[in-house]
């Protein structure tokens, strides 16, 4: 990565070294121009020539002490002989209170500041100064050459504040970039995480549907073939079973069919939950001939297709399973609609079971294991309340999920 730095820092960088040069090249020429003398040429290149040779053409020496005081004992003292000669070479003196705070650092400074200002003060022509008169003028230039220092001090040290907060932006940023491309892997690895996973919940979601669909349908089928089998002499009985049959296995290719492109089921394309519930228990009545009956309490509401969906489904499996095991009279479906959840109970009164017994025998299926992996997957609460000649009862508690409207979606 390249380093942009401070732009004002790093103009300033260019600037000073150059400065001296400026400092030296102004007076000369006004000097020479007022009145040509060979002497104050001489000492003008030299002056520059020395500046080039410590601080120009070798920038690494000027931080050794030994160095640094060399180049400022020649360099103030070419610019008092210069001083000596013309009194405009004050402002190659003037440059040096910048030299002196910026290439001596600390309060060390303020002794580069004095040397230059007693140069000042010494080094020009004897115009009948007194004692006092020349140590009031040293004063005064040491007092205006520190100001001034002192501010450029100040800015000195906030541009190499601002440098090593750049420093340190930049190193962060390389940091950041590090943790973003471990980021990006980690997402695609995530992300083919989310895909495996994906494939294995449409399998498991597959499985549910037929089982929950496709199979009782085929069950029910099974079920009203068998019964017109023993009714065969009974032409308008069979016939009637037949009918059943017939609608039975147009409703499980419609869901077979609603299955693979992962529709809602069809009791509740045109109704809501509870008028779903009403259907199939009407349909399963007229399967089984027993009597089912179903009680909404709270107010009923559209609900998120998954929250019906799972409901609808835990309904159809619990009734099938009353058909299949329980040799129950009656079965009873309650749809509760609560603030925050929504809660569907099937009870029945047959013979009800042993529920470490289910466990162990339905290890191999779905039944109440489809069920309770349904009402999980919403973060819902599935219980079984059952006994031996008791009856069952069952309670799936799911979140009571708005549904989605078209026109947001």
């Amino acid at each position: 990565m390249v380093a942009t730095g401070d732009p004002a820092a790093s103009r300033w960088d260019r600037v000073w070294p150059a400065l001296p040069y400026l400092f030296i090249l102004l007076p000369t020429v006004f000097a020479l121009l007022r009145d040509w003398r060979l002497d104050a040429l001489a000492l003008a290149l030299l002056a520059g020539a020395w500046h080039w040779f410590m601080v120009t053409a070798h920038p690494g020496w000027i931080g050794r002490p030994l160095a640094l005081i060399s180049y400022f004992v020649v360099e103030l003292g070419l610019i008092g002989a210069l001083m000596s000669i013309d009194t405009l070479f004050t402002v190659t003196a003037l440059g040096m209170f910048v030299q002196s705070f910026t290439l001596i650092r600390g309060w060390w400074a303020y002794a580069g500041v004095a040397a230059t200002a007693a140069v000042l003060v010494v080094a020009r022509p004897d115009q009948g100064r007194t004692p006092s008169q020349m140590l009031f003028s040293f004063l005064v230039a040491l007092l205006v050459a520190s100001a001034i220092g002192m501010v450029g001090q100040a800015i000195r040290d906030q541009n190499e504040n601002r440098k090593v907060m750049i420093a340190q932006l930049q190193e962060a940023g390389a940091k950041l970039a590090a943790l973003a491309e471990e980021n990006a892997n980690l997402q695609a690895q995530l992300l083919t995480s989310a895909r495996e996973a994906g494939v294995l919940g449409e399998r498991q979601r597959m499985a549910r549907e037929i089982h929950d669909t496709i199979a009782q349908g085929l069950t029910a089928i099974l079920t009203q073939l068998e019964a017109a089998d023993s009714t065969i002499d009974d032409v308008p009985a069979t016939r009637s079973r037949l009918n059943t049959v017939r609608t039975l296995a147009r409703e499980s290719l419609n869901e077979a069919r609603r299955s693979v492109q992962a529709l809602r089921p069809a009791p509740l394309d045109e109704a809501q939950l509870a008028t779903a519930l009403h259907d199939i228990a009407g349909k399963w009545t007229r399967t089984t001939g027993v009597p089912a009956s179903v009680t909404i309490t709270g107010d009923s509401r559209p609900l998120h297709a998954e929250v019906e969906i799972t409901l609808l489904r835990v309904a159809q499996e619990a009734l099938a399973n009353v058909g299949k095991h329980a040799s129950a009279t009656r079965v009873g479906l309650t749809l509760s609609y609560m603030e925050d959840v929504v809660v569907l109970d099937v009870r029945d009164d047959g013979s009800g079971f042993s529920p470490e017994a289910a466990r162990s025998s339905d290890a191999g299926g779905f039944g109440l294991v489809a069920m309770r992996q349904r009402v999980i997957r919403l973060a819902g609460n599935f219980e079984i309340e059952t006994a031996p000649g008791q009856g069952t009862g069952i309670s799936a508690t799911v979140p009571a999920i708005p549904a989605v409207s078209d026109s947001g979606s």
